[in-house]
């Protein structure tokens, strides 16, 4: 072999070299080719053992099929099984809780930060506030990533998150609508609710089709499936209002006002009037033997008692078990229904029922790997996978295009998602995590004297005067405590019923004398 044949030999070889170690360094700093595996890390707030195989199954493992060199690590903020693990040598005491805030912001700005974080619309904005998530809106402008077809109530969700800015997309949604029993109108000769209606105009139908007595009796409205209890019902009629209990500075207690009138007033006449039924209403049936057994005894909606109820999109579940079961359950007959949107208010039009987005995806501001992690939400949020997804979630896709009716049912399902999700009131959340105990301070008052109205030992002007008053001098005692649980106030406000006397009362009701 002569001198310029070797030499073109190592040349060759010198280049190939290069060129090698060229394309890895490529591979490295853009994330996009190459075959070395990268990490990317998933931050979700609970995990463990029990729910990964879950989230992977839902979220990562179809991306990693597609994308093999890129291997996902799924890293819980909190771990489920250690948040049960009682104190050494203390019996029953259990650990203090960790916050769950705190616990996902030492997980992006530790010494080994995720590079997505998984989260819900209330972190979402303190992580917005806090500067601890990438603005999403120049990618999705970069790369031309169409969302158009987002469904607009999740994207004004997010963006009222985040100042009208994009920090996450999420693929999937739910939110409620109200159900309603098209047979019960029909005999009723009432027409039945229609999309966009307001508040008044759905109780006054209400008030039409209720009727009978007993077991036998007809309700017009559920404003929640569970029944029940209209304290509880009174907190989610009342959202889109934005009525609040409380000021700013958790200082003066806001209740005795018109507007709480008015929607206390709403609520309890539907219980008092038998509009909605009571607990005992849901639970209360007497069984015998020659009835026969049905396990949908307890839903009132289902049993055909109920002309209406705000219900969530998890209520399908249950509509289609039965309608699967419908032959093999003695007696039970298929209750024919559809949906609309949940109803407004005057005050508040175009917001309805609750919008959920639990699966909110954003890049760590402090990611080490946000080109995977925008690669990551792009698929995620993507056309194929709300294609693929969407017969196979319990949630709607966040795609309108892909949103269809749960296979084999058919129903108005635009009444998920056409109105605009109740605002976040953000200031709440710093109060309440500040101040633990108040909940003790503000509700726990607040839901006896609800109570006292519907027992019509008080009116409702009264029971709102008074929880003014014991509001204000709980919150003071807060404020001077606030890590320690509120003492008993020997007297309600104004000397009227003793605590004592209240707790004897309650006695009296739970274990009544023989």
């Amino acid at each position: 072999m002569g001198l310029q044949s070797l030499r073109k030999i190592i040349m060759i070889g010198l280049s190939l070299t290069m060129m090698i170690s060229l394309l890895a360094a490529c591979s490295k700093g853009n994330g996009e080719t190459g075959t070395d595996t990268r990490v990317l890390r998933i931050g979700v707030l609970y995990g463990g053992e029990d729910n990964e195989p879950w989230f992977r199954q839902q979220f990562t493992d179809s991306f990693e099929l597609l994308n093999q060199n890129i291997e996902i690590q799924i890293v819980p903020a909190i771990n489920n099984e250690s948040m049960w693990n009682p104190r050494p040598n203390q019996g029953d005491e259990r650990e203090e809780q960790p916050d769950p805030y705190e616990e996902m912001q030492k997980m992006m700005t530790g010494s080994n930060p995720v590079d997505v974080v998984v989260t819900d619309i209330g972190m979402l904005r303190r992580m917005v506030q806090d500067n601890l998530l990438k603005e999403l809106d120049p990618l999705i402008q970069q790369e031309n990533f169409d969302i158009s077809d987002y469904v607009p109530t999740v994207l004004e969700g997010i963006k009222a998150a985040g100042d009208n800015k994009i920090y996450a997309l999420t693929p999937t949604f739910t939110s409620s609508a109200m159900f309603y029993n098209k047979r019960i109108f029909q005999e009723k000769g009432v027409e039945p609710p229609t999309d966009n209606m307001m508040w008044d105009d759905v109780i006054n139908k209400a008030r039409l089709v209720a009727g009978g007595e007993g077991e036998e009796r007809t309700f017009g409205l559920m404003l929640n499936r569970w029944g029940g209890d209209g304290f509880w019902d009174i907190q989610n009629f009342a959202a889109p209002l934005q009525l609040r209990m409380f000021d700013d500075k958790a200082e003066k207690m806001l209740v005795n006002s018109p507007q709480w009138e008015k929607v206390w007033t709403t609520v309890i006449d539907l219980y008092r009037e038998k509009i909605s039924p009571k607990g005992e209403d849901m639970w209360g049936r007497t069984y015998s033997e020659d009835r026969p057994y049905n396990p949908f005894e307890n839903d009132l909606f289902l049993s055909g008692r109920v002309a209406m109820m705000i219900g969530d999109y998890y209520y399908l579940n249950d509509l289609k078990r039965a309608f699967n079961q419908k032959d093999n359950i003695e007696g039970f007959t298929m209750v024919d229904w559809d949906v609309v949107t949940v109803p407004q208010f005057p005050e508040a039009p175009g917001i309805g029922g609750n919008i959920y987005l639990n699966q909110l995806m954003g890049i760590n501001a402090n990611a080490q790997n946000s080109d995977d992690a925008w690669k990551f939400i792009k698929f995620l949020n993507g056309k194929e996978w709300a294609k693929l997804k969407s017969r196979s979630t319990n949630e709607m896709v966040a795609r309108k295009e892909f949103i269809k009716p749960r296979e084999g049912m058919d129903y108005n399902i635009a009444a998920f998602y056409t109105l605009k999700p109740v605002p976040v009131y953000s200031n709440n959340e710093d109060i309440y995590r500040k101040y633990p105990y108040i909940y003790d301070a503000v509700q726990s008052p607040g839901q006896m004297l609800f109570q006292q109205v519907m027992e019509e030992k008080k009116t409702v002007k009264e029971a709102l005067a008074e929880w003014e008053t014991q509001g204000n001098a709980n919150l003071l005692q807060m404020k001077e405590n606030p890590d320690q649980p509120l003492q008993p106030i020997d007297m309600m406000p104004g000397g009227e019923i003793p605590i004592d006397k209240i707790e004897e009362d309650v006695q009296a009701e739970v274990y009544p004398a023989e």
